[in-house]
C-alpha cells in the first residue's frame, strides 16, 4: 500500500499520528490543532485551520514516508 493510499484527506488528525508519529511534528508546523481537533480529518483540518490542504497532505505523507522508511 502506498502513503497515498494510506494518508488521504479523509484520514483523520487522530489516526494519522497513531499510525504515523512522526507526523505530530508536521501537524505543529502547519499549526494543526491535533488535541481537540484531532477527530477531524486532514482535508477538515487544513480548511478549519487555515492551512494548505496539499502542502499539509504532501507533508505528511513524506514523514509517513520516513517513518516506514
Amino acid at each position: 500500500m502506498t502513503s497515498q493510499e494510506t494518508v488521504h484527506p479523509g484520514l483523520s488528525v487522530n489516526e494519522a499520528i497513531r499510525r504515523f508519529p512522526a507526523t505530530v511534528a508536521v501537524f505543529n508546523d502547519f499549526g494543526i490543532d491535533a488535541c481537540c481537533g484531532g477527530a477531524a480529518s486532514l482535508a477538515e483540518a487544513a480548511e478549519r485551520d487555515g492551512a494548505d490542504a496539499a502542502a499539509l497532505l504532501d507533508a505528511v505523507r513524506a514523514a509517513a514516508i520516513g517513518a516506514a522508511g
